[in-house]
């Protein structure tokens, strides 16, 4: 059988609770009621989001940057309005809001350091 394509996505992290909070508050992100008790699922769609405890012998510590080559994009509705939030509670925006293919577009560092992409264009 061949592969199908993604169709879940976990980040670990330091503090499950922190990182829970941010992704709610700021993103809107919606808890489901199932997933394991060391993990966070997020009401996402057509693919799965997640955040975990850190797996035994991670160290987000050591890597400049945790998933240093992955690319982690999620469509949203109000880009403009997320950016804007994070900037004014000080968080990191590593890239600034532009316009093009996938509509508007920008990157922030979560509280772990993940560079996370938010588009609006589906």
């Amino acid at each position: 059988m061949p592969v199908t394509g993604p169709d879940f996505v976990s980040l670990q992290t330091r503090d499950l609770d922190a990182s829970q909070t941010f992704y709610e508050r700021y993103l809107g992100l919606v808890r489901s009621p199932a997933g394991p008790p060391h993990a966070v699922v997020f009401q996402t769609s057509p693919i799965a989001f997640a955040l975990r405890d850190l797996v035994p012998g991670t160290d987000l510590d050591a890597a400049p940057q945790p998933g240093i080559g992955t690319a982690i994009w999620l469509h949203a509705t109000e880009v403009q309005a997320i950016h804007d939030a994070l900037v004014a509670d000080g968080h990191t925006i590593v890239a600034a809001p532009v316009d093009g293919p996938f509509g508007r577009t920008f990157t922030f560092a979560d509280p772990d350091g993940y560079r996370i992409t938010l588009h609006d264009r589906g």
